[in-house]
């Protein structure tokens, strides 16, 4: 049996910031410090750099779901998210999207998160903090977990 493994979006997958670069300076000023509740600003968005051969490599030794949190006023944010992980990474995250605002609840092995935000720092297996010293990127956290 494969061992549980979820994998956060922004920030982890989804390089947020190109999101950002992408929307007209009004709405950033409009949006200041909330810039996720900019409607569509999540259809925007590129993978990060080894993201999606990561994910490739990953869901071939664990079962893999794709963990997210979505902004509660944005509704766009929801659905976009759902077109993000059809348009990138298709069928092995297929049906593999679990958003909430409560990451603890879920039961599994290991979580790449970039964040504690969100149940995170609660989650009772491992949690792989991304972009942290130990795991700046997915080159040392394939190397870790593959």
């Amino acid at each position: 049996m494969k061992k549980i493994l979820y994998v956060d979006m922004d920030n982890v997958i989804v390089d947020f910031a190109s999101g950002v670069a992408m929307i007209p300076e009004r709405l950033r000023i409009e949006y200041n410090g909330r810039l996720d509740e900019v409607p569509g600003i999540f259809s925007l968005m590129k993978p990060l750099c080894g993201a999606i051969m990561s994910m490739e490599k990953l869901s071939k030794k664990y079962d893999t779901y794709v963990l997210s949190t979505a902004p509660w006023e944005n509704s766009s944010a929801w659905s976009d998210k759902i077109t993000w992980i059809r348009k990138y990474l298709g069928e092995i995250a297929y049906k593999r999207l679990i958003l909430t605002h409560h990451k603890n609840l879920n039961v599994g092995d290991f979580l790449i998160d970039d964040r504690t935000a969100n149940g995170a720092y609660l989650f009772k297996g491992e949690h792989i903090i991304f972009g942290s010293d130990k795991y700046p990127d997915w080159y040392s956290v394939c190397n870790y977990l593959l």
